[in-house]
């Protein structure tokens, strides 16, 4: 075993937890822009921007806390495959040139949270004691 392999096996709970909070918290900050928070202009919620910002400010709550984790990553999965395809994909296949590239990082860092679930540093497995979904 190498050095490397040691030390990121050791921390491979907390590094889990840091991505956690750092991508669950980057789509929370995406779902509260869609309301002009903390600046922009807000979006109605009737409208698909609305509703993608409800998802958006859900999703990130849940990542962030570790609630659920593996049930909305499909949330966050679906809403990621409908952004790129209905808003990106229509403008080129390149998703650099067609803006559709966070759309696709998203998308793979819910498949990764859908695969390792809530991770061992989370509310639901602190109060549960098991992972639900």
């Amino acid at each position: 075993m190498s050095l490397l392999e040691t030390y990121t096996d050791k921390g491979k709970g907390v590094l889990y937890l840091l991505f956690r909070l750092v991508f669950g918290g980057l789509f929370l900050m995406h779902g509260l822009t869609k309301f002009g928070i903390p600046s922009g202009t807000a979006t109605d919620l009737a409208s698909m921007m609305g509703v993608a910002g409800i998802v958006e400010i859900l999703v990130g709550v849940t990542l962030v806390l570790g609630l659920f984790t593996r049930l909305t990553a499909l949330f966050g999965i679906v809403q990621m495959l409908v952004a790129y395809f209905m808003v990106h994909f229509p403008q080129g296949l390149s998703p650099l040139a067609n803006g559709g590239e966070l759309a696709l990082l998203y998308f793979a860092a819910f498949l990764v949270v859908l695969v390792y679930g809530n991770g061992e540093f989370s509310v639901e497995s602190a109060v549960m004691k098991k992972e639900t979904f």
